[in-house]
């Protein structure tokens, strides 16, 4: 990641879509318009689309932009108002500020369809997870079961030997470190994601608790 990248993320407000020349600017600008944006995704906004303004199928690291969406990808995921979730679909969701309040107000309720099924290798990270204040290390499937149910957050950190690992937290270690507060009402909290998840074009059922709902 460059810090060219990342101003011009900060400062731009080009119209979403438009990767010709900002591109790093139009994908910030969607993720501003819809709250939500997906790492890739075939029918709906998304940061690959935005930057290579084509619908691909394959994998984006074959793409001739490749350099360009790893350094905007890279740049998002650091950026002080976005998250990183897999709240549609399960796949890789952008979450702008503006709703972390809802997401962090869904995420908090420990609702049936979060803990119904809930595999034991997910029941024994999450468990370690709420033992302790510190980032736990984690892989495989439960990890990203904890995130596909909203039941913790993860990123990425840099180890000092140079390699990315992931690290699943507490929602209360997050809120905290990010300054975020859960809407008061869950239902209010549900109804602004379904708004934004329709906006951005999704099916709402790409949401876990309309998922849920069969």
């Amino acid at each position: 990641m460059t810090p060219m990248v990342r101003n011009t993320m900060s400062s731009s407000h080009h119209a979403a879509g438009n990767s010709g020349g900002d591109p790093a600017g139009s994908v910030y600008a969607a993720l501003s318009q819809y709250g939500l944006l997906l790492k890739q995704d075939k029918l709906v906004p998304s940061v690959v689309g935005i930057v290579t303004g084509e619908s691909l199928r394959a994998s984006w690291w074959s793409h001739p932009k490749s350099h360009l969406i790893f350094s905007i990808l890279s740049a998002l995921s650091d950026h002080s108002q976005v998250t990183l979730t897999k709240l549609l679909a399960g796949k890789d969701t952008f979450v702008h500020s503006d709703l972390w309040p809802a997401l962090l107000s869904v995420a908090g309720a420990r609702e049936e369809w979060q803990l119904r099924g809930l595999s034991a290798a997910a029941a024994d990270l999450l468990e370690r997870v709420e033992r302790t204040a510190s980032p736990v290390r984690a892989t495989g499937a439960g990890c990203k079961e904890l995130q596909v149910r909203l039941l913790a957050p993860a990123h990425e950190i840099h180890t000092a030997g140079g390699h990315h690992e992931t690290v699943v937290e507490r929602w209360s270690v997050w809120s905290a470190r990010m300054g975020c507060t859960a809407l008061a009402s869950g239902d209010d909290a549900r109804r602004l994601l379904e708004q934004a998840t329709m906006k951005l074009g999704a099916p709402l059922d790409w949401l876990p608790w309309r998922a849920a709902l069969g």
